[in-house]
């Protein structure tokens, strides 16, 4: 029996991927590098690796790389915190599954960013409590975020299910044994997600999965 539900943040609650696609973007164009989003969806999505190496391959200083990270994330910071990026329907949703569900959100968000994407969601009390990058060492798609979810809620493996819409958020599910309900939406539309416990439309058809 399903107790408790993992999720995933950006594009399985909200559509904030194409606005770090268009801010990594910008930057790295600075230094005369062109992102695509073909690269964003290998090294972002599939990878989790960043676009990082890109300048360390111009064998540009680290320094100089903090420096466009930093204008990167500010950038990004100011776009989200403007926005209301909860995706359509998911606030429903999620009011609906935690009268039954044990809720909770694994992301690879860094804090301040998580902060400025729900300041003003409405959905986090929804919510048991939420991971983001600063919480543990090894990011999707290592297992250990979703192990360390599955900790936090207190159930056993079969009594969770985990939902994503990248390939790396799938990896990390099945690399820690974890039922995953995989939701495309925008640049991981089409992906590989063989293995995946359902691939879902959109975020109101997990009800027809659980009720």
């Amino acid at each position: 029996m399903i107790k408790g539900i993992l999720f995933d943040n950006d594009g399985v609650l909200v559509n904030t991927e194409h606005l770090y696609y268009q801010t990594t973007k910008e930057v790295l164009e600075k230094a005369g590098i062109e992102l695509t989003k073909a690269d964003f969806v290998e090294y972002f999505l599939r990878q989790g690796r960043g676009a990082w190496h890109f300048l360390e391959d111009k064998n540009i200083p680290q320094e100089e790389i903090e420096k466009y990270k930093a204008e990167r994330n500010k950038n990004y910071f100011d776009l989200i915190y403007e926005k209301n990026t909860l995706l359509p329907d998911v606030k429903n949703v999620i009011k609906k599954l935690s009268e039954n569900y044990r809720l909770g959100i694994v992301t690879s968000c860094r804090r301040e960013h998580f902060d400025a994407i729900h300041n003003n969601t409405e959905v986090l009390h929804y919510f048991d409590f939420h991971l983001v990058r600063e919480d543990y060492k090894n990011s999707k798609p290592d297992p250990e975020p979703y192990l360390y979810g599955l900790e936090k809620m207190g159930l056993k493996k079969d009594e969770v299910i985990i939902v994503e819409d990248s390939e790396r958020g799938l990896k990390a599910a099945l690399a820690a044994e974890i039922n995953c309900v995989v939701i495309p939406q925008g640049f991981t539309t089409g992906g590989n997600f063989e293995g995946c416990w359902y691939q879902l439309d959109d975020i109101t058809e997990i009800t027809k999965i659980l009720y």
